[in-house]
């Protein structure tokens, strides 16, 4: 592409793509190619402040529209995600670098959640109490907040978003979203869809940007709440600054998620599942499971394990059969080849090493194929950080008791997952286990959308997670009314100077 055809991403304000006066930009690329696809503004802060003004504005008539009129809005919503999702995946692999069926289901993962936004006629019904006392009902409304904003990392650029403002939105709230620098398009799209599915101008605005423009969200006055999807350290930062400005936040963030495989395990479905779940996104998940722990005579299965991580193939999204495709960046790559170089100088075994990987015809992507450690003890680089690539370490230990206890050593609680065809020791794992997503015979336990996102301890800040009912509560002011009303011609009695009601 010429530097003359690259396209400027616009920001989206009050219903309208409008070209940024910034002058800072950051070039897209193709992470298989390295080809600059486009270029996206890091906005002014009068831009940041011009997208919260719409919001702010259009809150005022957009929380009194009618509940149905919402869910309307929602299912033509979801109709057009629906018949947009092969571009929206040709989008996603283009900028991020998965492959086309992973990023087709990325898309339906996103549609999950703006069906069940559908059901906003039901979510967001508050509750009543007759006659507490004599004559007097009691009843919960749970009102917009106003303001909603959304700070996304590059893994899912639709998915992620989704899980912010479908919810938020159809609540009644307004929304600002700051979607990834580095695949931005696809999440600008997204945005469209809702629009032409009725959203009135100013309901939902998108600016682009980094660390700053996230800022600028977090310390905004006029923002109520931020919901925020990424790295623990970014999210740890938003959260705190947040905080601090009197918002209501929630962070989702990284995660060391393990895999426990039993020997009464099937075997072939347990390890497609492993490296699907370790591999998929070249690991570029908060909730892949980078940590095989084979308890027993599973460990006999490493060198299948090996060989068929071997047999996986690289190569670029766009090819149907890929099963792994680049990282996001050559910064990505090189943190990535870093680790796994770290695990070799402190003691790991490397059986299958995806670094130096070539692949015809992309030369110059961030390719690093499929890579196995088995030794892996907790103090190494490759254990203790997020490697957010196609990295699996295997831990191998005797017992059930034992994994349990090592994976709840661990501080961070995203996910986890148990291969085994014993009901004992699955109920035994879900009742022990210390992390909020648990898998059984499932390797990525990422809930459908009508249940809520439940990590726990390091790998999320504050109470509410997105999807499901928690996020209703999230996005909604719980407003509790106490009501009684007095006949025409009832008789005063006498004055109550106690705090009972009679």
């Amino acid at each position: 592409m010429s530097q003359a055809n690259i396209p400027n991403v616009p920001l989206y304000l009050n219903g309208e793509k409008v070209q940024s006066t910034s002058k800072e930009w950051r070039d897209v690329l193709n992470p298989a190619t390295q080809e600059v696809v486009a270029r996206v503004p890091f906005a002014t802060k009068e831009e940041v402040d011009r997208a919260v003004a719409n919001a702010k504005e259009t809150f005022k008539t957009w929380r009194n529209t009618s509940l149905a009129q919402r869910m309307r809005i929602m299912l033509k919503f979801q109709q057009l995600l629906r018949e947009n999702i092969a571009p929206l995946a040709e989008m996603i692999t283009r900028e991020h670098g998965k492959t086309l069926p992973d990023a087709e289901g990325e898309v339906m993962r996103g549609l999950e959640v703006v069906e069940h936004a559908c059901s906003i006629t039901s979510l967001q019904l508050g509750e009543l109490a007759e006659n507490v006392a004599g004559g007097v009902d009691v009843y919960t409304l749970y009102q917009p907040l106003g303001v909603g904003a959304g700070i996304t990392a590059f893994n899912f650029p639709v998915m992620l978003p989704c899980f912010m403002f479908p919810i938020a939105v159809a609540c009644g709230n307004t929304f600002v979203l700051k979607p990834s620098e580095q695949d931005p398009t696809s999440s600008l799209f997204l945005v469209e869809l809702a629009n032409q599915a009725g959203l009135p101008p100013g309901v939902l605005n998108v600016v682009h940007g980094g660390p700053d423009v996230a800022n600028m969200i977090c310390d905004h006055p006029d923002i109520k709440a931020v919901s925020f999807i990424g790295s623990t350290h970014v999210g740890t930062h938003i959260y705190r600054r947040a905080s601090e400005a009197g918002k209501r936040a929630q962070c989702m963030m990284g995660a060391k998620n393990h895999c426990i495989v039993l020997p009464d395990a099937p075997k072939d479905q347990a390890i497609n599942n492993l490296l699907g779940a370790a591999f998929g996104a070249a690991g570029q998940r908060c909730m892949a499971n980078s940590v095989v722990v084979l308890v027993g005579q599973t460990r006999e299965w490493i060198p299948e394990i090996v060989e068929r991580s071997k047999a996986m193939k690289v190569g670029p999204g766009t090819d149907r059969k890929a099963d792994v495709g680049p990282l996001v960046s050559k910064a990505a790559k090189e943190r990535v080849e870093r680790l796994i170089a770290s695990g070799v100088e402190q003691g790991a075994k490397l059986l299958l090493d995806g670094r130096n990987c070539k692949v015809a015809g992309s030369e110059n992507g961030n390719f690093v194929g499929p890579t196995v450690f088995t030794g892996v003890k907790p103090e190494m680089d490759i254990y203790a950080q997020e490697i957010f690539g196609p990295a699996m370490c295997i831990v191998e230990l005797d017992t059930l008791d034992e994994a349990i206890a090592f994976i709840n050593a661990n501080p961070n609680g995203n996910g986890t997952s148990i291969f085994t065809s014993s009901g004992y020791a699955a109920r035994k794992f879900q009742n022990e286990i210390d992390v909020g997503q648990v898998g059984i015979n499932v390797p990525i336990p990422v809930p459908v959308a009508y249940f809520s996102f439940t990590g726990s301890r390091a790998s999320k800040l504050g109470d509410l997670g997105p999807n499901g009912k928690q996020a209703v509560t999230f996005w909604t002011q719980t407003k509790t009314v106490t009501a009684r009303w007095y006949a025409p011609d009832e008789e005063a009695g006498q004055v109550n100077t106690t705090i009972t009601l009679k």
